[in-house]
């Protein structure tokens, strides 16, 4: 826990609005494999991380609701009787977003003040846009007593996402973020969110994330664009949705199908299969199995779906000849971010140092690196 960041919010709140407060952790997300699966019904493997967004709530006092971003260093007035979305890409339409999903629920609001920052690093593909939500929601739930499930809260998130911020986003990001479990990662079926949570024994390896610092906007049109080929397909076969099809399915398809659809729908229905795999390859403490995996997972992301980039590819390729990692892969919806690196404890140091001075040598700008554990979802804090 960011305990200096915990305080921080904590006696911003208490300093700007003099009031008691709720405090929320809500944490990002990594997604060990299954990507862009969930807006297709099928099986992803995410799991709550120790970094996320710290928030204080509390009722407020005045006649509008008050939202205060400390990284940002800006404050914004709501008046909820017209709560409608700013212009694409403003930070507010994840809040306001949340607010309108609760109203059309039926849910009467009063006004409250919300102060909140992150250590969730800016673009890095780990969902602070989720962590976010989550954390409005479930302070919300809780000042109220609005009595939605954990289960609603993550629906709202996601619908306020969809609705204020213009991402036609799956579940995962907000289910992992709500559910997250220390140690734990959570075998997700998107078709019914029925789940299997997994222990996972890394051994003597650890999870290594590197940020290509490549920012990214999901709100772009290339992620509604492969979300809307996937629909497509599953139009053309009379289906839900590309978990109903199997590949004969979509090879019977493919003459009605250019090339490029084929080999998006292609790549669900083999990646929902590596991630069942990865399960197996968990439970039987299987690192190398799962390491292969990631590998396969960053080339149908690669050459299949194309929502790679040259840093992220760069990145990946650099650990296939060192035999001190197992895998690697993009991880996120794509064009930037981060990879995700399964390594061992010994050659971090090593590695993190080469990696870094490769990079910048080849693009003239520095990658990050993280170390980070599997945490506990979004949750109350001790105000103390």
């Amino acid at each position: 826990m960011n305990l200096v960041l915990k305080d921080t919010i904590s006696n911003l709140f208490t300093e700007r609005f003099g009031l008691k407060s709720l405090l929320v952790f809500s944490p990002g997300r990594i997604n060990l494999i299954g990507e862009h699966t969930d807006y297709n019904n099928g099986f992803v493997f995410p799991a709550a991380i120790d970094k996320g967004i710290y928030a204080a709530i509390g009722v407020a006092e005045t006649t509008d609701t008050r939202l205060l971003a400390f990284d940002l260093n800006e404050e914004f007035t709501i008046d909820l009787n017209k709560v409608k979305p700013l212009a694409i890409g403003s930070w507010q339409n994840y809040l306001l977003g949340v607010v309108s999903e609760i109203q059309k629920r039926g849910r009467t609001l009063k006004n409250f003040n919300f102060v909140f920052g992150g250590d969730i690093p800016n673009g890095a593909g780990l969902s602070s846009s989720a962590a976010l939500e989550n954390a409005l929601v479930f302070g919300l739930n809780t000042l109220f007593e609005l009595g939605f499930s954990k289960e609603e809260m993550i629906a709202i998130s996601q619908k306020a996402e969809h609705h204020f911020v213009g991402v036609q986003c799956g579940i995962m990001d907000q289910y992992a973020s709500m559910f997250g479990q220390a140690e734990t990662a959570i075998l997700l079926d998107c078709l019914d969110l029925s789940s299997t949570p997994f222990k996972i024994n890394f051994k003597d390896y650890e999870l290594l994330l590197i940020n290509s610092n490549v920012k990214h906007s999901l709100s772009e049109s290339a992620y509604n664009e492969r979300r809307k080929v996937c629909e497509e397909i599953s139009d053309l076969l009379g289906v839900e949705s590309l978990r109903a099809i199997e590949e004969s399915d979509l090879l019977a398809c493919k003459n009605q199908l250019s090339e490029d659809s084929y080999q998006k729908g292609l790549y669900i229905l083999q990646e929902n299969k590596r991630v069942l795999h990865a399960g197996k390859a968990i439970e039987n403490e299987d690192l190398k199995t799962l390491g292969k995996l990631l590998y396969e997972s960053h080339a149908g992301l690669r050459t299949q779906y194309h929502v790679s980039c040259n840093e992220l590819d760069f990145l990946v390729d650099a650990t296939k000849d060192n035999e001190k990692i197992l895998g690697a892969r993009m991880m996120g919806g794509g064009f930037g971010g981060c990879t995700i690196n399964i390594i061992h404890k010994s050659a971090i140091a090593s590695f993190s140092k080469k990696i870094q001075a490769a990079f910048y040598q080849e693009f003239k700008t520095a990658c990050s690196i993280y170390k980070v554990s599997i945490s506990q979802g979004t949750h109350l804090l001790k105000n103390e």
